[in-house]
């Protein structure tokens, strides 16, 4: 039985429009918060059979809401989320006028799992970022379309670029032509909260977005995207696009197709650390408000150095 179509909530519109225009939230971020609202809604609906009063709402109603999600088998990591993104509609109503207080103000969540971010290894991300040039060298040998040979030139770059640069997949998908200084080898990247920094790009990336943009049918204007949809279009590549194709080169380099782009910007932050990057920089590279979000990268390396004493050291 699936669960009813609820009318629209003003209050939840309102609130999701401000995350797409004045906080310049990813799709990712727009689509989790939506998904949050909507399913306390069809909770409070299943259980109470009246729609949502958020003016109304107590902290028992978020109790029972936390023991529904629980009983569901929702892992702690999208519980968090789940009330993350509620928190932040409160604040959103109370800012606005709509409520005075938050009913979800201090209430306890069960603690999250520790799960150390993964990674590709340095062997590993080579042959993943070589993969595109070799399908590219195949489908040469057996299509004679140049647009898909177009395709297998922007997906290098694009890979070479989250890899070189540690982008997150919306910032690479909203790169623009003007935010490249070639001379200086350096990206100007819009984060989260419309956020700018500046990052290095490798010259490997560098030559693949050249390379791609030889390849197009005519050069790239200063605010056009870094990466086209299509060869011809104008149009920037979307975050579905290059997650759908990486799934294809992972496969060719005979690794886990259930890595995301996400996993290449974590093995950005911890190649760069195993090699003596220091963590501040790090996180300025990542764009992490805080650095005790950089710092999970440092279990990532302190996990390998335990491995690699307990297997060198004769003493261990």
């Amino acid at each position: 039985m699936t669960a009813p179509e609820l009318p629209a909530d003003p209050w939840a519109g309102e609130f999701l429009a401000h995350l797409a225009t004045d906080r310049g939230a990813s799709e990712y971020t727009q689509r989790n918060y939506q998904t949050a609202v909507v399913e306390f809604q069809r909770w409070h609906f299943a259980e109470r059979q009246i729609l949502v009063d958020w003016t109304r709402l107590q902290r028992e109603d978020f109790r029972h809401f936390l023991r529904h999600l629980s009983r569901k088998q929702f892992n702690r990591a999208t519980i968090h989320l789940t009330f993350s993104a509620l928190r932040t509609f409160y604040r959103f109503l109370i800012r606005r006028g709509h409520v005075s207080t938050s009913p979800i103000r201090n209430l306890t969540l069960p603690k999250p799992e520790k799960r150390l971010p993964k990674f590709v290894t340095v062997a590993q991300a080579k042959l993943l970022l070589e993969a595109p040039l070799r399908e590219f060298e195949r489908a040469g040998k057996t299509s004679d379309q140049p647009g898909a040979k177009v395709g297998f030139l922007r997906d290098g770059a694009v890979l070479e670029t989250i890899y070189s640069s540690g982008l997150r997949i919306s910032e690479v998908c909203g790169l623009r032509v003007g935010d490249l200084c070639q001379t200086e080898r350096l990206l100007r990247v819009r984060g989260k909260g419309k956020k700018e920094r500046q990052v290095p790009i490798g010259q490997p990336a560098l030559r693949a977005i050249l390379h791609y943009w030889k390849a197009l049918p005519s050069a790239p204007k200063e605010d056009e995207p870094i990466f086209r949809a299509t060869a011809e279009g104008a149009k920037p590549i979307r975050p579905a696009q290059v997650q759908q194709r990486l799934k294809r080169y992972l496969l060719a380099a005979r690794l886990d197709p259930r890595l995301s782009p996400h996993k290449l910007r974590h093995s950005f932050a911890t190649h760069l650390l195993d090699h003596g990057a220091d963590l501040r920089s790090v996180q300025e590279l990542l764009g992490h408000r805080n650095l005790a979000t950089t710092q999970a990268y440092t279990h990532v390396t302190t996990e390998r150095l335990k491995l690699a004493y307990a297997a060198a050291h004769p003493r261990a």
